[in-house]
C-alpha cells in the first residue's frame, strides 16, 4: 500500500538505460561504504548517504533501492571448519572483492531493500508476496543490469578483433614501393592526418570520418572500390606489438597475423631484433628494467602516505596517464578552489544526470583526492581483532575514477579505448574541456595560458612579421648533440653491438646526459618554415621562425620532446637524462617585438586560387582536428577553417559558435565555382560581394568575436575584405570601437572555449596572467617504456616541503625523485 502512490514513478530498466548501482554520482561511496548506495528507481542513478537527500529534494523521487555489502566473519562449524552465515543466498552485486581479507575467515553478504522517502520506510528484499509485480520486476532488472561502463570501456580493442580472412592469402604487388618512417601524405589530396597504407600496392591514402574519429576524404575507400585491395594499416599505429588494420571487404577493424611480413614488403621493419621467449627484444631488457626501477623507486622501502591530498587512484587498465595528470592538476590551488571550493554550488546546480556533467565530475574527483575520506591509515593491530569479531569495516584507500574516465573520454577515439595514451595529449584534452565548461567567474586553466610571439623572417628580403598565439605547454626539444658523455655513449654502443652479435647479455645501460641549458637554447633557435610565401617577394621563399614568450604563465608546463620515429620506422623514446633544475629563470626568452632597424613584411595576402576540385583546397588539417577533438562534426570543422582563411583554431571556433544553429552546419563543404554565389551567403575569402558589400561569411566571423556589424563592414571595406587585416584595422582604430561598443552580449560566453575577447581583458587578447619568468619545480610526470603507446606513467609532487610519489593506488614519501628522467614538468611562478 505504501508503494501505490509512487507506482507511476517506478521504471523497469531498458537495454539502453545506464544503471549506476556500484558508485555514487557525487562521491566515491559504493555498496562497500558504511552507508551503502541508494539507486533511484526512476533515473537509475546511485547516491551515497550524504547525497541522497539532494536528489530527493531536486526531483521529488521517493523510491530507492538501497544496496549494501557486508563483510562478516565465518562461523566455525562442528567439524572445526568454517560454515558461512548468510542473510542472502548469493552475492548479487558486481563489485570487486577486498584482497586484504582472508577468504578462509571472512565472506561477503549483499543486502538489498526498498527505501521510501522522506520517512525512510524500509522494505527488505526479496519480498515477492507483498510487493506489486512491477516493483519486483524492476528490482530484479536493476540488480541484474550490466555495468554502465562496459560500452565505454571495452576490455581491450585488440582482444575483440578477429583475424581477417584475407590475411593469409593476401597478394602483395612487387612494385618496388618503399615507405619512409615519416612525412607521409595522401597521394590524392595531400592530407597528412588519418592516413592508411594499402597492404597490397603500398598506396598511402586518407581514411574517412568513421574509421576512428579522425577526418579524411575517403580516398582509401575509393581506392578499394577501384582495385578490390582489401587490407590497410593505419600509419602512426605501427609498434613492435602490432598495428591497427582495417578490412574494407569485411567492413571492420581486424587482426593481421602476418602483419610483420606484410609491412616488411614495403621496407617497414616492425621487429628489428629476434623476439625472446618473454616477448622482449634482447637489447630492451636491461634499459627497460633499469628505467622502471629508477622512476618507481623500486629498490627503496617507501613509507606510505595517508590523509587529504595523499589519495591514490586505481588503474582501470592503461589509465595511469589519466591518474598522473589529474594528481598534478589537483595539486594546484586554483583548481582546488574552482572545483572543491565550489563543490556545494556545483552539486546543487548540477543537471538531473550529474554523471554527464563535466564540472560535477571534476568536483567529485577533486573532493575524492583532497578530502582524505578515501585515504585512511590502517587500524592499529591491537584493534583489528576486536573489530573483526563484530563486522569488518573495510578501509577506503584510493578511488576508482571509472565515471570520470567514461565521461571525459566519451566520443574520443583514443582516450575512450583501453590502450595507453600520451599524458601530454590528455593534458591538452582536459584543458579544452575546462575551457568549454566555465565554473565561476575565473577559469582555472588560465593559470597555464601564455602568449607566444612568433617572429617570421624572409631569408631573401630580410623583412619580418610578428604574430601571437595562445599556448599551454612549453615543448623543449632534446639537444642530443649537446650530450656531455659522448665518449661513454660511443663505447656503450660498441659493447652493445658486440654483445648482440655474440648473443651475450647487454652491457649496463649508459644514458645520454643532456644539459637543460642546451634544450632551452634549441627551443630559442630559428626553425625553417615550410612552404613560406613572402609578401615582400610575392612568391614562395625560404623563411625562418623563432618563438618567444609574449607573456609568462602563473604555472609553466614543460614537455621534454622524447618521442620520435626511428629510421627503422618504430616509434621510440629518447632514453636520456636531463639535469632539470629546481629553479628556472626564462626571463631572457621574453618577447621584444619589432626592433629598431627591422622592416616589416608588407601586409599582402597570398593570391587566392580557387581550384575546380574543392577537395584540392589547402585546409589546415591540424586546426580541423583541434576543433574535431572538441566534439564538433568534422565537416563543420572543415568549413570553419576554410571560411576563416586557415587563420587557426581559435578564429575558426568563433565561426562555429556563430553558425551552430544553421541547418547545413554539419553538411559537407561545397565551394561554388568562381563568380558563383555561395549558398547561405558563404562567399570565398577575398571575393567581393555582388553589391560591393563585404562577404557575409567574413562579417559574421567578426560579429562572432564581439564587434558590431557596422564596424565589421567598415573594417572589411578598408582592407579589401581581408579578415586578418580587418582585425588589425579594428585594433588600430580604437576611437571607432568606442563609438560602437563591442556587442559582447551576442557571444555565448558559456560555450566559448577560446574567447579572445572577454570582459576582463577588453580587446587586448586572450586571458593571461603575466608576470616574472622565474619558477620553482613542484611536480613532474615520468614515463617508462619505449613509446607513448605502451609503458607506464608515474607522478611525483612536492607537498609540504617533501617529494611524494603517486603510482596509481600507491602513494608514498619519495626518497630519490628521478627529476632527470621526467617527461612533463610543472613549475610555479616565484612571487617577485
Amino acid at each position: 500500500e505504501l508503494l501505490v502512490p509512487y507506482m507511476p514513478t517506478i521504471r523497469v530498466p531498458k537495454s539502453g538505460d545506464r544503471v549506476y548501482k556500484t558508485e555514487c554520482a557525487f562521491s566515491y561511496d559504493s555498496p562497500d561504504s558504511e552507508g551503502g548506495v541508494y539507486v533511484c528507481m526512476n533515473t537509475f542513478l546511485g547516491f551515497g548517504r550524504e547525497h541522497i537527500e539532494r536528489h530527493y529534494r531536486k526531483t521529488g523521487q521517493c523510491v530507492y533501492l538501497h544496496l549494501k555489502r557486508h563483510v562478516i566473519e565465518k562461523v566455525p562449524g562442528a567439524s572445526g571448519g568454517a560454515l558461512p552465515k548468510r542473510r542472502n543466498a548469493k552475492l548479487f552485486l558486481d563489485l570487486e572483492t577486498n584482497g586484504d581479507l582472508n577468504s578462509d575467515d571472512f565472506e561477503y553478504e549483499d543486502e538489498a531493500k526498498l527505501v521510501i522517502f522522506p520517512d525512510h520506510y524500509e522494505i527488505s528484499l526479496p519480498n515477492i508476496e507483498e510487493l506489486p509485480a512491477l516493483v519486483t520486476i524492476a528490482c530484479d532488472a536493476l540488480l541484474s543490469a550490466k555495468s554502465p561502463y562496459r560500452k565505454q570501456e571495452p576490455d581491450s580493442w585488440e582482444e575483440e578483433l578477429q583475424a581477417s580472412k584475407h590475411a593469409k592469402t593476401l597478394v602483395q604487388l612487387d612494385n618496388g614501393v618503399r615507405i619512409p618512417p615519416s612525412g607521409w601524405k595522401c597521394s590524392k589530396c595531400d592530407l597528412r592526418e588519418n592516413l592508411w597504407l594499402n597492404l597490397t600496392d603500398g598506396s598511402v591514402l586518407c581514411g574517412k570520418w568513421f574509421f576512428d574519429g579522425s577526418g579524411g576524404n575517403g580516398h582509401a575507400m575509393e581506392h578499394y572500390k577501384e582495385t578490390g585491395y582489401p587490407l590497410a594499416v593505419k600509419l602512426g599505429t605501427i609498434t613492435p606489438d602490432g598495428a591497427d588494420v582495417y578490412s574494407f571487404d569485411e567492413e571492420e577493424p581486424v587482426l593481421d597475423p602476418h602483419i610483420a611480413k606484410h609491412l616488411a614488403h614495403f621496407g617497414i621493419d616492425m621487429l628489428q631484433m629476434q623476439v625472446t621467449e618473454n616477448g622482449l627484444r634482447d637489447n630492451d631488457i636491461k634499459p627497460r628494467v633499469s628505467e622502471w626501477e629508477v622512476i618507481q623507486e623500486a629498490g627503496a622501502k617507501l613509507k606510505p602516505m595517508y590523509g587529504p591530498g595523499y589519495t591514490g587512484m586505481k588503474n582501470l587498465g592503461n589509465s595511469c596517464y589519466l591518474n598522473a595528470v589529474m594528481q598534478a592538476i589537483f595539486s594546484i590551488p586554483e583548481f582546488q578552489r574552482a572545483y572543491v571550493g565550489n563543490l556545494p554550488r556545483i552539486f546543487d546546480y548540477s543537471p538531473l544526470d550529474p554523471t554527464q556533467d563535466f564540472n560535477t565530475q571534476m568536483a567529485k574527483l577533486g573532493h575524492g583526492l583532497l578530502s582524505g575520506q578515501y585515504s585512511k591509515p590502517p587500524m592499529k593491530s591491537e584493534l583489528i581483532e576486536q573489530v573483526m569479531k563484530e563486522e569488518h569495516k573495510p578501509q577506503h584507500n584510493g578511488i576508482s575514477p571509472r565515471m570520470f574516465k567514461a565521461f571525459i573520454s566519451k566520443g574520443h577515439p583514443e582516450f575512450s579505448s583501453n590502450r595507453q595514451q600520451d599524458a601530454q595529449e590528455f593534458f591538452l584534452h582536459l584543458i579544452n574541456l575546462v575551457e568549454r565548461n566555465p565554473v565561476g567567474s575565473e577559469n582555472p586553466s588560465d593559470v597555464f595560458r601564455f602568449l607566444v610571439e612568433e617572429r617570421t623572417q624572409c631569408c631573401q628580403s630580410r623583412k619580418v612579421r610578428y604574430t601571437e598565439r595562445v599556448d599551454y605547454i612549453m615543448q623543449l626539444p632534446v639537444a642530443m648533440e649537446a650530450a656531455t658523455n659522448k665518449d661513454e655513449l660511443i663505447a656503450y654502443e660498441l659493447k652493445r653491438r658486440e654483445a648482440e652479435a655474440a648473443r651475450r647479455p647487454p652491457p649496463e645501460l649508459v644514458r645520454a646526459k643532456i644539459p637543460f641549458s642546451a634544450c632551452l637554447q634549441a627551443f630559442s633557435e630559428p626553425n625553417n618554415v615550410e612552404d613560406f610565401w613572402s609578401s615582400a617577394l610575392q612568391a614562395k621563399s625560404a623563411g625562418v621562425k623563432t618563438s618567444r614568450f609574449a607573456s609568462f604563465p602563473e604555472y609553466l608546463v614543460v614537455q621534454i620532446k622524447k618521442f620520435t620515429f626511428g629510421l627503422d620506422w618504430i616509434p621510440k623514446k629518447l632514453d636520456v637524462s636531463i639535469d632539470v633544475p629546481d629553479f628556472l629563470d626564462i626571463n631572457h626568452l621574453r618577447a621584444r617585438g619589432l626592433q629598431p632597424g627591422e622592416e616589416e613584411l608588407p601586409d599582402i595576402a597570398p593570391p587566392i586560387i580557387i581550384p575546380d576540385d574543392p577537395k584540392a583546397l589547402d585546409i589546415d588539417e591540424s586546426s580541423v582536428m583541434q576543433l574535431a577533438e572538441m566534439g564538433f562534426p568534422l565537416e563543420a570543422c572543415r568549413k570553419a577553417v576554410y571560411y576563416t582563411g586557415n587563420l587557426g583554431a581559435e578564429v575558426a571556433f568563433n565561426w562555429i559558435i556563430a553558425h551552430m544553429e544553421e541547418p547545413d552546419f554539419a553538411e559537407p563543404l561545397v565551394i561554388p565555382a568562381f563568380g558563383e554565389v555561395a549558398s547561405s551567403g558563404a562567399s570565398v575569402f577575398g571575393a567581393v560581394g555582388l553589391d560591393n558589400q563585404p562577404p557575409e561569411e567574413i562579417v559574421a566571423i567578426i560579429i562572432s568575436m564581439g564587434f558590431q556589424r557596422n564596424l565589421a563592414i567598415q573594417a572589411l571595406k578598408a582592407t579589401n575584405n581581408n579578415l586578418e587585416r580587418a582585425m588589425e584595422w579594428i585594433f588600430s582604430h580604437p576611437e571607432l570601437e568606442e563609438e560602437s561598443e563591442p556587442a559582447l552580449d551576442m557571444m555565448d560566453m558559456e560555450n566559448n572555449v577560446n574567447a579572445n575577447i572577454l570582459a576582463e581583458t577588453g580587446l587586448e587578447g586572450p586571458r593571461i596572467k603575466d608576470g616574472s619568468g622565474r619558477y620553482e619545480l613542484f611536480g613532474f610526470i615520468s614515463h617508462m617504456g619505449t613509446s607513448t603507446m605502451s609503458g607506464h606513467y608515474v607522478c611525483h609532487l612536492k607537498k609540504e616541503g617533501r617529494w611524494v610519489i603517486y603510482n596509481d593506488l600507491r602513494v608514498c614519501a619519495s626518497e630519490r625523485p628521478p627529476k632527470d628522467l621526467g617527461y612533463i614538468y610543472f613549475y610555479h611562478r616565484i612571487p617577485s
